[in-house]
């Protein structure tokens, strides 16, 4: 049998009234020798097409069910590992392969590392169009397991069943669930019994609180349907060691409100912020919504060591703050960027996407002034209160969307900085952002981002200026596929 052989099985399904013919392929014996994008590892075919294939890592040899074809690539399922890559690890989580939550689990930590840099490497020449003068080695998370500060789950009165749970004997006493969203499915929850995310008591509140909702007959949420009290559950943890526990609720019942609220609070003293919200709209953002207190304060703090390790910062964090969410790597993150800024205390700074103010708050003592700028009102408060907290007089934080804030005016007001930081989100700055720091052209512009292609893509836009002196990456997210990066940009000199 050929390395490579196909076996094509053709089925015809009635789709409305034309009948459409849809074709199942299946490859066999695909070695994969490289990571692509969003965790997946790529083959090759024997005529040399690549192939995208989930539930695998580089090095595994595999057979394939096609679920996409296009012309420049298939993508598929792995339906049998036939040979092992010498890369792989024992997963710790009982629910990897039905969780999408931590895709690379079996593979090993340094491998992960390796295509991450490889990753931002392959982004900046072939988007960016240019390499750095410096790329310094890849800065691996201390903790790899129980990293994160924060967690979302849903609850579903239909939750996902497991392919195992599916061809068993296994009686499914409740569709109810509590947990993550399957990738790619809106409406459909994995049930979880543990999480290796968010450490400890995280585990234990999401599930007592699963038991005292099916012990009491409580409903949970349909999203089809549109009916159903509990919605959502976020956990947020510090190393400060405070917790906050922020409920949405779909309907407003005040007696399943009070009961669930009250249990939360005897069973888990140690939660020092127990909030939640009605919200009857269509979707679960809770940026628009009224946060109600039912115990402790409105937020909880969080702590970092500054720069010189001379001062622990503090920052407020609400229910609707940003905040790095592997609070011990984003001391080195911070210090990477401040590292590259090389800040003196004669330097105007700018902090483009400031959220609460950290890169602000952490490199404001290097700094003559810092002025951090922010879309969202509650973020920009934070940041206020954190600076007047943390007895910090030179950082000023301004509220608005940054492609209408950040403008000749806002320029004619503040000055022209000597050093921009930039942290955007995942979709990068607007092109506006972009046209402005070209207009402004300040000598440094230090970028930090959690997606390499877009920051690529800005770092071209701005290449006719700018020269890209040094890149290092971050992980923050072990056992994903996700990565941060730092680059220092550098104004060209005229000739």
């Amino acid at each position: 049998m050929n390395a490579f052989f196909y076996a094509l099985v053709f089925y015809f399904r009635p789709m409305g009234r034309r009948g459409r013919k849809k074709v199942q392929l299946t490859l066999e014996n695909i070695h994969l020798f490289d990571a692509g994008g969003k965790g997946k590892a790529v083959g090759k075919t024997e005529e040399g097409q690549v192939v995208l294939v989930t539930g695998a890592i580089p090095g595994d040899t595999v057979d394939v069910r096609i679920t996409k074809k296009k012309k420049a690539y298939l993508e598929g399922k792995t339906t049998q590992i036939t040979a092992f890559s010498e890369d792989r690890t024992e997963p710790v989580c009982k629910h990897f392969g039905d969780c999408g939550g931590c895709k690379w689990q079996q593979m090993e930590y340094t491998k992960q590392l390796f295509y991450k840099q490889k990753e931002v490497s392959n982004n900046l020449k072939f988007i960016g169009k240019t390499t750095p003068v410096v790329t310094e080695e890849i800065l691996g998370s201390k903790d790899i397991y129980n990293y994160r500060n924060k967690m979302e789950y849903s609850f579903s009165a239909k939750k996902w069943l497991t392919d195992a749970q599916i061809k068993s004997d296994e009686e499914i006493d409740s569709r109810n669930g509590l947990g993550l969203h399957i990738a790619g499915a809106w409406d459909k929850v994995l049930h979880l019994d543990e999480c290796h995310l968010q450490h400890a008591p995280a585990n234990d509140i999401r599930n007592t609180i699963y038991e005292f909702a099916i012990a009491n007959s409580i409903s949970f949420y349909d999203p089809r349907e549109k009916h159903g009290f509990l919605r959502t559950l976020m956990i947020r943890t510090s190393l400060s060691g405070e917790i906050m526990v922020l409920f949405q609720f779909f309907e407003d019942q005040p007696k399943w409100t009070e009961a669930l609220l009250y249990h939360v609070a005897q069973k888990f003293p140690e939660v020092s912020s127990l909030l939640y919200m009605i919200n009857k709209k269509g979707n679960d953002t809770i940026y628009d919504q009224e946060v109600i207190v039912f115990k402790g304060e409105d937020h909880i703090n969080e702590i970092m060591s500054s720069y010189y390790g001379d001062q622990t910062l503090k920052f407020r964090i609400g229910p609707k703050s940003f905040y790095q969410t592997n609070p011990a790597q984003a001391f080195s993150l911070y210090k990477k960027a401040l590292d590259f800024g090389e800040i003196t205390d004669q330097d105007l700074v700018f902090d483009l996407y400031t959220g609460t103010g950290t890169i602000a708050l952490f490199l404001a003592k290097k700094a003559k002034k810092i002025v951090g700028v922010e879309s969202v009102p509650e973020a920009i408060a934070d940041a206020k209160l954190n600076a007047e907290v943390n007895k910090i007089n030179n950082a000023e934080f301004v509220v608005g969307d940054m492609k209408d804030v950040f403008n000749d005016a806002f320029i004619a007001e503040h000055g022209q900085p000597d050093v921009v930081f930039t942290d955007p989100p995942r979709d990068g700055m607007h092109k506006n952002v972009v046209e402005q720091l070209l207009k402004l052209s300040p000598p440094k512009i230090v970028y930090v981002s959690c997606n390499s292609a877009t920051q690529a893509r800005d770092i071209e836009l701005m290449s006719e200026k700018y020269t890209l002196e040094k890149s290092c990456a971050v992980d923050m997210f072990p056992h994903t596929h996700h990565i941060e990066n730092v680059v220092l940009l550098k104004l060209k000199e005229i000739k």
